[in-house]
């Protein structure tokens, strides 16, 4: 198996793969597709829009699975700010299971060889979270 490691980000090193599963029961299922058809044809709509499929489980008949790719993060949040996203697509998108959805490429398959690339995943991005970022001495902000 051929490899190769870029020591910075590769030119597709920012692809982002966007998954969102929902669990669906068989009484809202012909909703759930109608919905569904109607954000992917919002979603595909956008610029940058690589791919997009709606996928069911094999072994789960409840559970579906809706899979967006984009060149970056800047396009997928940029379609996710368009008006025809937010009224086709983000209501449907909004009872996707709780859980992390935005996955950037880190291994990509170039048809010769497997491209390692770098995460952007910044380090601390485990220990960092909303409101740690100022210090104890700083009073919050008051809305």
């Amino acid at each position: 198996m051929r490899v190769v490691n870029h020591p910075s980000p590769a030119p597709h090193a920012d692809h982002l793969i966007v998954v969102s599963r929902f669990r669906v029961p068989a009484d809202e299922r012909a909703n759930f597709l109608d919905r569904a058809d109607d954000a992917l044809v919002a979603l595909t709509d956008q610029p940058g829009c690589l791919a997009a499929s709606l996928g069911q489980a094999t072994d789960d008949p409840e559970l579906l699975l809706l899979r967006t790719e984009w060149p970056g993060v800047g396009a997928y949040r940029r379609a996710m700010s368009a008006f025809d996203v937010k009224v086709r697509a983000v209501p449907l998108l909004s009872t996707a299971i709780d859980e992390p959805s935005a996955y950037e490429v880190v291994r990509n398959w170039d048809g010769n060889a497997i491209v390692r690339s770098r995460t952007g995943l910044a380090a601390d991005a485990g220990d960092v979270s909303l409101g740690s970022a100022s210090g104890p001495d700083i009073d919050p902000v008051r809305s």
